[in-house]
């Protein structure tokens, strides 16, 4: 009677100083190197080889979710569409938080139940497990769609929660400016130099760190935020006039840098990301050097979304037409009138004068 097959095992050849993965095939045993006498690094490659083994031998056509690893499904989606996206870093983020909960359960466990009960492993706010989730739920929609999945399971997701109405007042601001100027001396050239972007312009992180000078006219005073390329989502990026007070610090800074390189930059590199708030506890994300200028200046609960809402607010509240503050943000003028209407001098105040009239 025929020995069972005992699949993929390590075994380590002395002569050639090395762990060798082998493997019975069509009634011969065969055997792949590992290149190393470690054994840790071997036991690694050999699960690696043990997950492609098993990848090229699945049955072809969708599964049943409850044959189909999470897993896999955030690694098609990650290696598949998060490099066709405008930021694919957030993607990475978000698989990086998932898979240590998810990474050993099937596409068929996903429940109400079970993506509550992440939310409070997590332990974070709603806000952030809303974006993980749905992370999960695209990675599963995706898979779904690329045929590897019978039908698509629904994925619970926290409600959305309320807008931000924090913004900075002008003393906070210079507070801040003042803080980023004083912080480390890695971090001092480019930390001002992203605030006043953000404050001025009102554009988003990411549009900020991603801007190089092939996208700034400094002769015809010019800032398009959307570099060559670049595929349209519902994000919009703006296209308008430098201010003069803003001109003054670019033409600084493009004198530190090159024509072809970012903007922002730490010693010619670019910076993926800056950092989020100080709410008093230690920065989780990024660099840090933007929480750290919040906590030095001693302001809570400032993330650099708050200096576009800032910019935003600042425009509405020194009366700025909405349609004119709505392209100066990239927003859809219903987003704009949402979250700056009630700031403008102006808001209702047709209503205010006919109902003295009545």
């Amino acid at each position: 009677m025929p020995r069972p097959n005992r699949g993929a095992y390590l075994k380590f050849i002395r002569a050639r100083g090395a762990y060798y993965i082998q493997w019975s095939e069509a009634g011969s045993t065969r055997k792949r190197s590992t290149g190393t006498a470690d054994r840790a690094t071997a036991e690694a490659a050999l699960a690696e080889f043990i997950r492609e083994r098993y990848r090229r031998q699945r049955p072809a056509g969708p599964r049943d979710p409850s044959e189909f690893p999470i897993a896999d499904a955030l690694d098609l989606y990650g290696s598949l569409h998060a490099p066709t996206t405008e930021a694919p870093e957030r993607i990475g983020h978000a698989i990086e938080a998932l898979l240590p909960f998810w990474g050993a359960n099937m596409v068929g466990d996903v429940s109400d139940e079970t993506c509550r009960a992440y939310g409070e492993w997590r332990g974070r706010s709603d806000g952030t497990i809303r974006r993980e989730l749905g992370t999960l739920r695209a990675a599963i929609n995706f898979a779904h769609r690329k045929g590897r999945l019978t039908h698509a399971p629904a994925v619970w997701l926290p409600d959305r929660p309320e807008g931000r109405e924090r913004f900075l007042t002008r003393s906070d601001a210079a507070a801040l400016l003042n803080a980023a100027r004083t912080t480390r001396a890695d971090t001092r050239l480019y930390l001002p130099l992203f605030i006043v972007l953000a404050l001025y312009t009102g554009a988003r992180k990411d549009a900020i760190l991603s801007l190089r000078w092939t996208q700034v006219d400094l002769d015809r005073r010019r800032i398009n935020f959307n570099p060559p390329g670049r595929k349209r989502t519902g994000k919009g990026r703006a296209h308008i006039p430098i201010p003069d007070r803003l001109l003054t610090f670019l033409r600084l800074a493009h004198r530190r840098g090159s024509d072809l390189g970012y903007v922002v930059h730490n010693s010619g590199r670019r910076i993926k990301d800056i950092g989020g708030a100080w709410d008093g506890a230690p920065d989780r994300g990024g660099d840090g050097s933007f929480g750290r200028a919040c906590k030095r200046a001693g302001i809570a609960d400032v993330t650099p979304h708050t200096l576009r809402h800032t910019c935003g607010t600042w425009l509405a509240q020194r009366g700025v037409d909405l349609w004119e503050i709505a392209g100066w943000l990239g927003h859809s003028h219903e987003h704009t009138v949402t979250l700056y209407a009630h700031h403008h001098p102006d808001f209702l105040d047709n209503a205010r004068r006919a109902a003295d009239r009545r």
